[in-house]
């Protein structure tokens, strides 16, 4: 495993922006963390001691700055505020609000999105039923949220994605179809 070097911006190697809430910050710690941790098969002392350094310097930074406290004030985004890729050479988190809908209810569309995921990696956190926490394999390895939101009758899924180690995330949208091109085989019958 590959170490992350102290030089780095704590921000880049955490995926986050440096204007990110201590939340973000714990959850992109933990995020990793499940990754590095040198319990985990594969798992890094180093990078995993690094790691933790970025969090606590991540944090520092944010006193420092002024940013104390929680998580800010909530903010629903217009469209044109929908997708966000962080430009430069750290874009290391893409979020795009609406990214797909599911004609079902949200329990019924987790377990579904639950299924795809033994097909395309492996659960981190699962929060039945509005939040899933994957790893992706190959061709699109990386951390990827869906945030189920209920919508009349129909589930609205958001996509989060964050590189794994040093890696960018890939492009949301080939992300985004390969969930929805999955969903629309679990219902076929073969």
């Amino acid at each position: 495993m590959a170490t992350f070097g102290f030089a780095m911006d704590p921000f880049a190697v955490l995926g986050v922006a440096p204007g990110a809430t201590a939340e973000e910050l714990r959850a992109a710690r933990r995020r990793l963390a499940l990754l590095l941790h040198p319990d985990r098969i594969g798992g890094d002392a180093e990078a995993m001691r690094q790691l933790n350094t970025a969090f606590d310097q991540a944090m520092a930074d944010r006193r420092r700055s002024g940013h104390e406290g929680g998580g800010g004030v909530n903010h629903i985004p217009d469209q044109s505020e929908r997708r966000e890729q962080r430009p430069g050479p750290h874009s290391r988190v893409v979020h795009d609000v609406a990214s797909f809908t599911i004609e079902a209810l949200p329990a019924e569309a987790f377990e579904a999105l639950l299924v795809i995921t033994t097909w395309l990696g492996e659960v981190l956190v699962d929060d039945p039923p509005y939040q899933l926490d994957v790893v992706l394999e190959e061709p699109y390895a990386c951390w990827c949220r869906l945030d189920l939101l209920p919508d009349a009758g129909a589930t609205t899924v958001s996509l989060t994605l964050a590189g794994l180690g040093l890696n960018p995330p890939p492009d949301l949208d080939d992300v985004r179809d390969l969930w929805v091109a999955n969903l629309n085989q679990l219902g076929r019958p073969d």
